[in-house]
């Protein structure tokens, strides 16, 4: 990629939402820049990995939005652009503005942001980042008005303190974002 203009991929959008570096050397440097995707088949990885990169679609968008990939369809020559991309997230994630707002001040504030599924919320954010340091914290973004039961409270800490994390609920109200950390007190 052109490194002179700040890119540092060229990226594929798949139907399914997933994007893909499908160069190596694009791969690693894009990941070595800020631990952005994850590499295919390779569980831990290391800077000197020969794979393509997956992008998470909330991932994409913002390093789209930093100017630092290009994103194309179809038979790569088609380029996506900024709207069209979040437009198509959008409609396959559920409470995408929310929880993109979320995961880009988080990345503004220096945090390594990757998704959270194995841990069953949005995200999982570590300090230094992955392979350096364990995740501390893990995200559920809520939408501002949603409700939170006894019971995800419950969940909610239970899976935190087995994994040893703090459980973080997020939320965008009127603009501006909120955290609200659990932890389990023990007298």
């Amino acid at each position: 990629m052109d490194s002179q203009n700040g890119l540092l991929a060229r990226v594929e959008a798949l139907k399914d939402g997933r994007l893909v570096v499908w160069s190596p050397r694009e791969s690693r440097r894009l990941y070595a820049t800020g631990f952005y995707g994850k590499p295919l088949g390779i569980p831990k990885p290391k800077e000197d990995f020969e794979a393509p990169l997956i992008l998470d679609p909330i991932e994409g968008i913002y390093l789209l939005e930093k100017e630092m990939i290009s994103v194309y369809s179809g038979e790569g020559e088609n380029e996506v652009g900024l709207e069209e991309l979040r437009d198509s997230a959008s409609g396959m994630l559920e409470g995408f503005e929310e929880k993109y707002q979320i995961y880009r001040d988080l990345r503004e504030r220096g945090l390594i942001v990757t998704p959270g599924i194995k841990y069953g919320c949005d995200f999982a954010v570590y300090e230094k980042g992955p392979g350096l340091d364990h995740a501390p914290y893990i995200i559920k973004v809520k939408v501002s008005g949603e409700g939170l039961t006894a019971a995800e409270i419950v969940e909610a800490g239970r899976l935190a303190t087995s994994v040893r994390k703090t459980f973080i609920i997020a939320m965008v109200d009127s603009g501006e974002i909120r955290f609200l950390s659990f932890k389990w007190w023990r007298p």
